[in-house]
């Protein structure tokens, strides 16, 4: 699974892309933000608003439920304002 983040999140963990392979037990886009979180303190603090960060799979905006596979791209992006 290739994962992209962009701006305040890819500024916080210090990459902006890492390939992983899916662990056990994740199973959507909000497990994996979990999964990430655990990784260190820059990620935990890259996911404080979890409820505001957008994802897109595959291109696509899904929602934190959304079922992923190991051959997804996953890309994260923090809350943005317009204007």
């Amino acid at each position: 699974m290739n994962i992209y983040y962009f701006a305040r999140i890819r500024e916080n963990i210090g990459i902006s892309s890492e390939e992983l392979t899916l662990p056990s037990g994740v199973v959507t886009v909000s497990e994996l933000i979990s999964f990430l979180e655990d990784k260190g303190n820059n990620y935990k603090s890259a996911f404080a608003e979890s409820d505001l960060i957008r994802v897109a799979v595959n291109n696509d905006y899904v929602g934190l439920d959304y079922k992923i596979t190991d051959k997804d791209e996953i890309a994260i992006f923090p809350p943005m304002t317009g204007g």
